[in-house]
């Protein structure tokens, strides 16, 4: 804590000592908030002294209850709060979700400070009005009905000193509080950008609340940025399919200079420059491309309007490519699940994804190369309504930066020397209905970054040496093995595009790091060998697969398997005598320090053969500096001779 920090500290406590004295608060030292909520705390005989066991909390059977109810925002909230809580992991914090009422229904955070939380009651279960915890971030946010910080001293009650907390109330279309959006922390590791980044995520919860809620209603996204449409700073206005106005978020609110109540007896015409019959003219395409418009008060925004399930194309509008309206079904993630062989990362990684298939929710994958990021994307496409439609692959980085726009965008008969006769229409409408893997995203050069930018926000792309736009409707999966932020940071990557695609964001552990290597293993031998073809792995192998550092992570492993399958030619079990040579190198590489000349004394003067082998092919490792295939040499037998050997041994040499 600096300085100025502590001595602000010891006038807050000095001021509230006052106060709690009947005198007033000093001007300037506590915040308005803060002030108001002491005083209500006052009123109502809240206790600064209260004790653990005076909170009060709702019993587990209460507590199913408030989830049932609340079961949509829950539903909503759980994956902000999963990537929420990855931003700010390993800082002492917890992020919590409760209902309208301050009961936690939600919580994730780090353990070791879970534990303490929970010890206060912030845990699910926990009441966290004023009236039960006196000033805090949820409940003084419940009554103010607007983002709150309370820090350290500024709790009313001494417990929570160790706390501190950013709070943001979460509302529906129609304004109605549904909750509220926690980050409690250390008050010694405290992020000055913790407000800024729980505000961003209960917007975006009520972005997919009005998404989910307004399905069968008009929606208008809109913001005066068009790179900003489609990201968590887009205004959402409602509308009846007469145009009646029934519910806008926060951004909305403010970009159109209304309230709640005054916007209620509104319609589209007197909100924009438009009727609803020319609004639904213009977006009678599908996608809906960004159009313009002008509000009645001048400002000129760009939107995109969204239609309903209820809207009919025939007494609406002509809509084109009506065989893809056709609301899809419950997507099932079969495909997704079937990657879960055991390690907890990735069962978390899954858990994730599944909850935003099939909501038009951008996925980035962030891992290793050769971390199975493909595998991924391509089971999260098979898991989801899009199972049917193209899944269209593209690598950023191993296309030369000369024809990655052709490749991605298409091109026109003679756009440039060598073009095809009847040119290509590019990945991007190759994958129309279906999913866009963009591995590598980061190594994509900045002008294209541009252009791909505009196609996500006009869902149209336009080839090289063309003039016509052809309508696209794609889902977005992307891939990188580098810190995208840092990229931004560092001007390599366009921020308004890493915003676009950066909707859940998951990393995959290299395989080094998981639990179910041996598994794995199988699963891929199951896969390469067939159905028909039984054949397993030795437990020598399996054992070295576990110890392996996998640097080339999964693409490595199957690599591996594949070989190993060939070589053993009609044998039932795939032994270390299978196994490429190259990888018994590296392998070998990592071999422990042997113990010392003693021990090899031991070992011959035991007069067993088995004895002074193992004591020369010790003697010999060493020499070679753990080298296994000079060892062999020197020893006269092979490298897979020399694994079999070594293995015999009740402490295995390699």
């Amino acid at each position: 804590m600096s300085w100025a920090n502590g001595s602000r500290a010891v006038a807050m406590i000095d001021a509230k000592a006052r106060f709690l004295a009947g005198e007033p608060l000093p001007s300037g030292l506590i915040p308005q908030v803060i002030a108001r909520s002491w005083q209500r705390c006052v009123d109502r005989k809240v206790s600064v002294e209260r004790k653990v066991g005076e909170i009060p909390t709702v019993s587990s059977g209460a507590l199913n209850g408030f989830r049932e109810r609340s079961s949509r925002l829950i539903r909503h909230a759980e994956p902000v709060m999963d990537q929420l809580f990855e931003q700010i992991s390993g800082t002492s914090s917890v992020v919590v979700l409760t209902d309208a009422m301050g009961v936690v229904l939600h919580s994730v955070g780090d353990a070791d400070f879970l534990e303490k939380t929970q010890q206060v009651t912030l845990k699910p279960g926990g009441l966290w009005t004023e009236e039960a915890n006196g000033t805090n971030a949820i409940g003084t946010a419940l009554i103010e009905q607007a983002p709150v910080s309370v820090q350290s001293d500024e709790h009313f009650m001494e417990l929570h000193k160790f706390l501190t907390c950013s709070a943001a109330p979460i509302f529906d279309p129609v304004g109605k509080m549904l909750g509220v959006l926690d980050v409690s922390s250390n008050s010694d590791s405290y992020q000055n950008h913790t407000m800024a980044l729980v505000r961003m995520s209960a917007q975006m919860i009520e972005n997919q609340f009005f998404d989910a809620q307004a399905e069968d209603q008009i929606q208008i996204h809109f913001h005066v940025r068009p790179e900003f449409i489609g990201t968590l700073y887009e205004g959402i206005a409602v509308f009846s399919l007469d145009g009646r106005f029934l519910g806008a978020n926060r951004a909305a609110l403010v970009q159109l200079s209304l309230d709640r109540y005054q916007a209620v007896k509104r319609d589209i015409g007197s909100i924009f420059d438009l009727s609803l019959s020319a609004l639904l003219e213009q977006s009678r395409f599908l996608p809906q491309p960004v159009i313009r418009l002008r509000q009645r008060n001048g400002v000129e925004v760009f939107a995109r309007v969204k239609f309903g399930t209820s809207v009919s194309p025939i007494t609406h509008l002509p809509i084109r490519r009506q065989e893809q309206q056709a609301k899809p079904a419950q997507p099932i993630a079969a495909p997704l699940t079937a990657l879960d062989l055991g390690d907890p990362t990735m069962e978390t990684a899954i858990r994730k994804a599944a909850k935003i298939i099939g909501r038009d929710i951008p996925l980035m994958i962030e891992g290793e190369s050769g971390s199975g990021k493909e595998v991924f994307a391509r089971a999260f496409h098979a898991a989801g309504p899009r199972a049917k439609g193209p899944f269209v692959a593209i690598n950023c980085v191993a296309i030369p930066e000369g024809l990655i726009e052709s490749e991605l965008f298409g091109y026109r008969d003679g756009a440039f020397t060598g073009a095809r006769r009847n040119g290509s229409i590019g990945k991007i409408q190759e994958a129309d209905g279906g999913t866009l893997f963009l591995d590598e995203i980061g190594d994509m050069p900045l002008q294209l970054q541009a252009r791909l930018l505009r196609v996500l926000q006009d869902r149209t792309v336009t080839p090289l040496g063309g003039t016509k736009s052809s309508p696209v409707d794609i889902m977005i999966v992307c891939a990188t093995h580098r810190k995208l932020r840092d990229e931004v940071a560092a001007g390599r990557f366009r921020e308004d595009l890493y915003y676009r695609l950066n909707g859940l964001f998951i990393n995959l552990p290299p395989l080094r790091a998981r639990a179910d290597r041996q598994t794995l293993a199988i699963s891929i031998l199951r896969k390469i060998a067939g159905a028909g073809d039984e054949v397993g792995f030795s437990q020598e192998v399996l054992d070295l697969f576990r110890r392996h550092s996998w640097p080339g992570n999964i693409r490595q492993m199957a690599n591996v398997v594949r070989t190993a399958l060939a070589m053993r030619e009609d044998e039932p079990e795939i032994g270390i005598e299978h196994l490429p040579e190259d990888f018994l190198d590296q392998a070998g590489e990592a071999i422990r320090a042997f113990p010392e000349r003693n021990e090899r004394e031991l070992l011959v003067d035991s007069g067993r053969l088995e004895d002074v082998e193992v004591a020369a092919i010790k003697d010999v490792l060493r020499e070679c500096k753990g080298n296994v295939s000079a060892a062999a040499r020197k020893l006269g037998v092979s490298r897979s001779t020399l694994y079999r050997k070594s293995k015999r041994n009740a402490e295995p040499l390699l």
